[in-house]
């Protein structure tokens, strides 16, 4: 019987919109996640920076026996996930292709939106996922840097919130017909984005792609969980009682205790 848990991460709250989508499709799964809220936001670090908090996560998620990695932030995805494909040997998905998928199957006028942290658009990666299926669309990129900070503080509805993507949304407003939210925290503030680009947009949350995905993977290598699931475990390397108040918001439901973890001490190598 595959018991082995799914790993989840991000670098903070995001990552609990995968776990929800997830959680729908697969009910019988453990996921053991962990949201690194003592360093978020990573969407202002460098390409370094990012792989080493990567791997921290990973050797610490590799201590809890699982059967497949999620990396539920755009930012590490971008960054990072080559690296943790070659430490482990398990699968690992990330979310950017998946996205850029429902994106291009998505808009009948060719022009996608992508809006995302500094270094996910920095990155280039969901442009060139989507050049890579179809040359002929044109993509509007645009960093919305204050946007995570926003939506961790809870300030989802704020007006503060809405002035900020007023400004970084100008750009492609009236241009695009699909809009891909390329960051796991966007999807909070849906609402607010919607009142900016207008009804018609359509927009991309790849948390929903992201979790067919995996259960794909984990069908195809006769790896999923047949019997009645476990409680989910959750980790964050700061302030839990803060992750458990918000983290309700992110998953629609109250989520169990969260547990506090020195992830900086799992920095050695994976073995």
């Amino acid at each position: 019987m595959e018991r082995r848990g799914i790993g989840v991460f991000d670098s903070g709250l995001g990552g609990l919109t995968v776990v929800k989508e997830l959680r729908k499709l697969l009910p019988n799964e453990k996921i053991i996640y962990f949201g690194d809220t003592a360093r978020v936001p990573y969407g202002s670090k460098s390409k370094k920076v990012i792989v080493k908090y990567s791997k921290e996560i990973t050797n610490f998620l590799m201590t809890k026996n699982i059967k497949i990695i999620v990396i539920a932030c755009n930012t590490a995805t971008a960054m990072a996930l080559e690296e943790i494909k070659n430490m482990v040997d398990i699968p690992v998905v990330g979310v950017i292709k998946p996205g850029s998928r429902r994106a291009v199957r998505t808009t009948t006028n060719n022009n996608i939106g992508i809006i995302g942290t500094t270094a996910t658009i920095g990155s280039n990666s969901y442009y060139n996922e989507v050049k890579n299926i179809n040359k002929n669309i044109n993509v509007y990129q645009k960093a919305c840097p204050l946007f995570v900070p926003l939506i961790e503080e809870g300030l989802l509805e704020d007006s503060v919130t809405y002035e900020m993507a007023n400004r970084y949304l100008n750009g492609v407003k009236g241009k695009v017909d699909t809009l891909v939210l390329g960051c796991t925290h966007y999807p909070l503030i849906k609402k607010t984005i919607k009142k900016i680009v207008g009804e018609n947009v359509i927009l991309i949350d790849s948390a929903e792609e992201t979790a067919i995905e995996v259960r794909d993977i984990l069908y195809s290598k006769r790896l999923l969980r047949n019997d009645e699931g476990e409680e989910s475990d959750f980790f964050v390397s700061d302030m839990p009682k803060k992750f458990e108040e918000i983290g309700k918001i992110f998953l629609g439901t109250d989520l169990k205790e969260a547990k506090y973890i020195d992830i900086e001490s799992y920095s050695g190598e994976n073995n």
